[in-house]
């Protein structure tokens, strides 16, 4: 038996010229984008939205919604482009049925996003016009063109990325800096481009640093700044720890510049990571005016460093008893009344019931005037102490542990290449696996001993070079003293070890550990 096929016609589609005939007017949107903040294209920017203004206005047709736009904002992700998702939003809504464009790459220069946000327009009644392309999307050609603009967009992207990434990495082996400097407080761009000192946030940057010396931590540097009414780069009234630091270990205070600390992982997402040795950097020395005098720059590092937990006052951890050995702690006396005093006391003089501590407590104003007759006493006999401490400049000397450093690293690289050899030996020749397994042991292991006394080592030179800056930095301050009629916190937070207390309540004064 013969089949029979009718067909039936087709009496509804989902796109039609009829469904559009039915609305006597479509709402119209136009769509502005620039990718950068530059004056070419922020002429481009207010050309395109004249253009589709005047453009959707002068047809009878149609009426104006409005013109959405992005200023400075890449088409590789939708993630930061507010007038593109609030246009999106306004369509899925029912409040624009078509929206005008200048071409793919100004709708989005990532196929994925461009692809899915026709389609869903599309499932919407909202129709897409890419006028330089002259691509409808309810035209059945439409998506087929779509995806194959899009991923030349996308591909013009990535080349334009990678130009770009070329060309910053070009100036940074130059010796080219290039910084944000609306975020970067002491520092303005000069007319070639480098780094100019802003002389009133410089004062800024400086306080901060004095503030540190002076003992006070990050967190408590940041109160301050708050409390003294000192706006942040951002103009914001509350400073963060955070910034602090950042602003605490930033080698262009001293006038250098490491380029290349971060860089972008995906142009798509425009994801970044810390460089952790992925790809070069350079540091590039005395490319601008130093805010803060190099050496103390370093020593601010080496106190950084050495000292991972702050203490909230410069007292702490500074005070000992001579009976027990416990430091000193802030107690608050009569705290709930007028004659409110804090005092420093041994931290642990009750623990023992029935034999407390016999050292006295201390008024903050016995301490300052006890320091100041000791700086006063060491300031007068500097002569002799500064003769004495010359005597000790060899101990800081690096060259047979720089020796020894060298002689470790060669006898990894050997280690390292037996062990490669043994398993390239391995891979192409048949042998006893339980031999093979006996050798590669063995070769790892003097690897593993060679490396831990590399690492002991760089930690003995890293030890000398820190107790050398100490060094440095004491004989310098103490060359330049002069008596002193007032107490000086950055001197006891940074020549100062400890100050002993004895029972009979007299003090010993011991300065600078590692250098006495």
């Amino acid at each position: 038996m013969k089949k029979k096929v009718t067909t039936i016609p087709a009496t509804k589609t989902k796109y039609s010229s009829k469904s559009k005939i039915q609305v006597s007017k479509r709402r119209v949107a136009g769509y502005a984008r620039v990718s950068t903040d530059s004056d070419e294209q922020f002429t481009s920017y207010e050309a395109q939205v004249d253009y589709y203004t005047n453009y959707i206005s002068n047809r009878a047709d149609w009426i104006f919604v409005g013109i959405y736009t992005d200023e400075g904002i890449s088409g590789t992700n939708r993630k930061h482009r507010e007038g593109f998702n609030s246009m999106v939003k306004d369509a899925l809504d029912g409040k624009i049925d078509l929206i005008i464009t200048k071409s793919v790459s100004r709708f989005a220069r990532n196929t994925v996003d461009s692809l899915t946000t026709v389609r869903e327009l599309k499932d919407s009644g909202v129709e897409v016009y890419f006028e330089k392309e002259n691509i409808w999307t309810f035209d059945s050609k439409g998506e087929l063109l779509i995806t194959i603009m899009s991923s030349l967009a996308q591909e013009e992207s990535r080349s334009i990325s990678e130009n770009v990434t070329w060309g910053h990495r070009k100036r940074f082996s130059d010796g080219k800096v290039s910084i944000p400097f609306g975020n970067f407080l002491g520092y303005d761009r000069g007319p070639d481009g480098n780094l100019v000192v802003n002389k009133e946030q410089a004062r800024i940057v400086k306080k901060i640093y004095r503030y540190f010396l002076e003992g006070n931590t990050p967190y408590r540097i940041a109160k301050m700044l708050t409390e003294e009414g000192i706006p942040t780069i951002q103009g914001k009234n509350k400073w963060s720890a955070g910034p602090v630091k950042n602003i605490l270990t930033n080698e262009k205070y001293k006038g250098d510049a490491l380029l290349q600390k971060s860089f972008t992982v995906n142009f798509l997402t425009k994801e970044t990571k810390i460089n952790e040795g992925e790809i070069p950097q350079y540091y590039v020395e005395k490319n601008h005016e130093a805010i803060i005098e190099p050496k103390v720059w370093d020593f601010v590092q080496n106190l950084i460093e050495n000292k991972p937990k702050y203490n909230n006052d410069i007292f702490s951890s500074k005070i000992v008893c001579g009976c027990c050995g416990s430091f000193y702690g802030a107690k608050t006396w009569h705290s709930n009344s007028k004659y409110k005093r804090t005092i420093w006391r041994c931290n642990k003089k009750y623990s023992k019931k029935g034999n407390p501590c016999k050292t006295p407590h201390l008024y903050e104003e016995e301490i300052k005037r006890a320091f100041l007759k000791s700086v006063n006493e060491l300031i007068a006999n500097k002569g002799h102490i500064l003769d004495d401490l010359k005597l000790l400049e060899d101990i800081f000397d690096t060259t047979e542990l720089n020796k020894a450093l060298e002689n470790s690293v060669e006898k990894m690289n050997v280690s390292k290449e037996k062990i490669e050899k043994l398993i390239d030996e391995n891979s192409k020749v048949s042998s006893d696996q339980i031999e093979y397994a006996k050798k590669y042991e063995k070769l790892v292991n003097e690897f593993n001993d060679e490396k831990e006394k590399y690492e002991n080592i760089s930690i003995q030179i890293q030890d000398k070079k820190s107790r050398k800056l100490k060094y440095d930095f004491f004989i310098e301050k103490l060359d330049n003293l002069n008596p002193l009629d007032q107490f000086d916190p950055i001197l006891w937070n940074l020549m100062l070890d400890k100050m002993v207390v004895n029972e009979d309540g007299s003090y010993e004064f011991k300065y600078e550990k590692g250098i006495f």
